[in-house]
């Protein structure tokens, strides 16, 4: 599993490419829009910044000097001053939560479409490469867009800050101006100094804490399993062992951020004293107002808060540096997972003809010949049940045929419409009629044929009418069930091949010849992968391995 960092270089390469993309898809023009009224909205935030700052300078004088008339004039320019400001800073915030909605949205279906293309899903997972792209898609991906959009709102905002209170600042005091970026410069490269560790260990934080979460989930959904198993001592040691890791990771950045938050925390009071102690002759000989000061430790806090969006943010910052390469990371996983390929010698081709295997050799993990130069053609209408003493070679060539990384050699030929039912089938959750015909591919059925086909695989009592397709199933099925549900959903779709792994140990014989003759009578070719004492009367061809990947294929009748 990756536990380190991106490079910054490869990281922010990767960011610059994400805004980029983002602007120019099919939502840029409208996100370019929202982004374009959020910047006008802020420039007038500042301007009513400044104007906030030169009223309250006149409010405060008018204190001083006890002048009743202007004191109620400047009180009235406060409230709207103050009205207006909320209402901006509403918008302002509104346009910058949809905004960020939109990249979120626009991002995260982006990532599922690589995630899910060319099984990327699954090399990711075999490979080991990375942990938890799940986390990522969902969490990782929402603190991007969010915390993105936020830096750049802030970084605008800090730039306008600079523009309009450097002025203001320097009229009333240059020397003031040159403390403020000094103080700020120097705060800026000591938070930097230390706190850096903390954008490693945040990255290390985020892994731990999937890492804990999914510990959980693998308890919960192997619940039955772990109960009967009684490793319930085990499932605890690992757990607590997840949780040390956790717990010693936060304790590590609680103590960098104790030292950095001494900094921080001087260094923000001090902002409070500086413009006094700086202005004290001046103000002493009497010669700026008393407003005036208040104003210029206004100005002043609002110049250096400007300048010293590290010190601010830094924690913030450093664990958007760590979500940052996180989805570098997992970027830069999917595109190696694409030219790694399969790792395997087996090149398999679809196309529209018959099912065939072209010399195929297939090897066990310990480097053991399990099936050797394999060359037959199936065509449709020869049902073939693979037995043998080597039953592992027959679950062998159903994973290769399948397209999972097997190790061997040679060429499988394989039809677009063949079908794979494997000893635990895969059922997505959702409704009868979504399991039995996916979204993407509901061809013609009728109502009436999904419940004849239903019926017809023996699971009357899943369901009685038309309504109960659409329903969700309220009780877990038993992998019988399971796998005459995914029967159905192939009778419904009817390709010219499926492939079954080892069915009949779980339905029972007369179940099962059932269902091969409901495959029969639909123009279904099957192909069995069995074991050595399956009855072979059902079957125009047998395909047997032996133990040193010698096979025989033998025509049962004409």
């Amino acid at each position: 599993m990756d536990s380190q960092p991106v490079p910054i270089r490869t990281t922010a390469f990767r960011f610059a490419r994400a805004v980029r993309f983002f602007l120019t898809s099919e939502v840029g023009g409208r996100a370019r829009w929202m982004f374009a009224g959020l910047m006008a909205l802020l420039f007038g935030l500042n301007g009513l910044n400044v104007v906030n700052n030169y009223v309250g300078r006149n409010f405060m004088t008018a204190i001083a000097e006890r002048q009743m008339d202007e004191f109620v004039r400047q009180a009235v320019f406060y409230v709207c001053v103050f009205a207006v400001l909320t209402l901006v800073g509403v918008i302002a915030r509104f346009v910058e939560e949809r905004l960020a909605l939109l990249w979120r949205g626009f991002l995260t279906r982006r990532a599922v479409d690589l995630y899910l293309e060319n099984e990327a899903y699954y090399r990711l997972e075999v490979s080991g490469t990375l942990s938890h792209p799940d986390q990522r898609i969902s969490e990782d991906i929402q603190a991007f867009t969010v915390t993105t959009l936020s830096y750049i709102i802030m970084l605008f905002s800090s730039t306008l800050t600079v523009v309009t209170f450097s002025g203001v600042l320097w009229s009333i005091s240059p020397l003031l101006f040159v403390v403020a970026v000094l103080y700020a410069a120097c705060g800026s490269y000591m938070t930097i100094v230390l706190g850096r560790p903390l954008i490693g260990l945040n990255y290390e934080r985020l892994d731990k804490e999937a890492s804990f979460r999914s510990s959980l989930m693998h308890v919960r959904e192997n619940a039955e399993s772990v109960m009967v198993a009684s490793v319930e001592g085990q499932q605890k040691t690992r757990l607590m062992q997840r949780l040390d890791d956790l717990i010693a990771n936060i304790l590590t950045i609680t103590a960098v951020n104790r030292n950095l938050a001494y900094f921080t925390s001087g260094y923000n009071w001090m902002i409070q004293i500086i413009p006094d102690l700086t202005l004290l002759r001046l103000s002493c000989g009497g010669e700026i107002e008393f407003g005036v000061i208040t104003q210029s430790g206004a100005a002043f806090a609002m110049l250096v808060g400007a300048f010293s969006l590290i010190v601010r943010q830094f924690n913030s910052i450093s664990n958007f540096a760590a979500v940052v390469s996180r989805l570098s990371s997992l970027l830069e996983a999917i595109e190696k997972s694409r030219t790694r390929g399969g790792g395997t010698g087996i090149e398999l081709v679809k196309q529209d003809g018959n099912l065939a295997f072209d010399h195929v050799t297939l090897g066990s993990a310990g480097g053991h010949a399990l099936l050797h130069d394999l060359s037959v053609t199936i065509p449709p209408g020869t049902p073939v049940l693979i037995s043998g003493s080597h039953g592992a070679a027959g679950a062998a060539l159903f994973r290769a045929t399948a397209g999972i990384p097997t190790a061997g050699a040679g060429w499988i030929l394989r039809p677009n419409d063949l079908m794979f039912l494997p000893q635990r089938p895969y059922l997505p959750p959702g409704s009868l009629r979504q399991i039995l015909l996916p979204p993407d591919n509901p061809g013609d059925a009728s109502d009436r044929q999904m419940l004849e086909v239903v019926r017809s695989v023996g699971l009357d009592g899943l369901v009685h009418d038309a309504l109960g397709l659409e329903k969700e199933q309220d009780r877990e099925m038993s992998l019988g069930e399971q796998q005459l549900l995914a029967v159905a959903k192939v009778l419904l779709a009817r390709p010219r091949y499926v492939f079954l792994d080892r069915l009949e140990a779980t339905l029972g014989h007369e179940t099962f010849r059932k269902v091969l003759n409901l495959l029969s009578k639909n123009a279904i070719t099957c192909i069995n992968n069995g074991e050595e004492g399956d009855a072979r009367d059902l079957y125009e061809a047998v395909l047997d391995c032996q133990e040193d990947g010698r096979w025989t294929w033998t025509h049962r009748r004409a």
